[in-house]
């Protein structure tokens, strides 16, 4: 993969982990209900989760383009319009988030392990997501194998990182961004990115 386009995957990706979801959401509340320490085991399970549909969305992109060359093409404009199609909605969000106000403090660690899993598979947008993303920064002339195994760790860490973010950021993030303002803010700028890269993608 090359500098150019991997100096636009990664604030790509990062826009849309930092974004207001379900995993970060997630991720926020039990900070602050039950700690960071306590939430890495939900993280552990999250991040298993995304490298899970992370892989298995690689892999059927890697068997098209395999099979298929002339498909790159085609998910390449079809990968553009995504992003900018997402960008487009996050500029339409009306900057609301979905606090879950359940308790976890007597959940096991095997629970928060399971809970972070379960939220990151269960999440249609984000199987949508990876099979869209993924082909516009894959280069057919380098062996694919290699390329999917580094876009993929850098997925995992930047989720790593977000979700790190929203857990310590605890009690104070969560008043910040409960304030449609600032949700609706973060929004449009994630949107702007997304409407931009997928532009660039597609007429590149």
């Amino acid at each position: 993969m090359n500098t150019g386009l991997l100096s636009v995957f990664i604030p790509t990706f990062f826009f849309v982990s930092v974004t207001p979801g379900m995993c970060m959401t997630l991720a926020m509340t039990l900070g602050m209900s039950i700690g960071v320490k306590r939430a890495l085991w939900m993280m552990l399970g999250e991040l298993a989760g995304v490298g899970l549909v992370a892989t298995l969305s690689a892999a059927g992109v890697a068997a098209l383009l395999l099979n298929y060359p002339d498909v790159f093409t085609v998910l390449k404009y079809a990968g553009g319009v995504y992003l900018a199609y997402t960008g487009i909605q996050m500029w339409m969000s009306r900057g609301k988030m979905a606090i879950s106000t359940d308790s976890a403090a007597q959940a096991t660690e095997k629970a928060l392990i399971m809970q972070g899993f379960i939220t990151a598979i269960a999440n249609p947008k984000g199987w949508a997501f990876f099979v869209a993303l993924l082909p516009p920064f894959l280069d057919t002339a380098s062996p694919l194998a290699a390329q999917l195994v580094s876009l993929i760790a850098i997925i995992l860490l930047l989720e790593f990182t977000c979700l790190l973010i929203y857990a310590s950021g605890g009690r104070s993030l969560r008043s910040l961004l409960m304030k449609s303002g600032n949700v609706r803010l973060m929004n449009r700028i994630a949107g702007t990115l997304m409407i931009g890269v997928g532009i660039w993608l597609a007429a590149g």
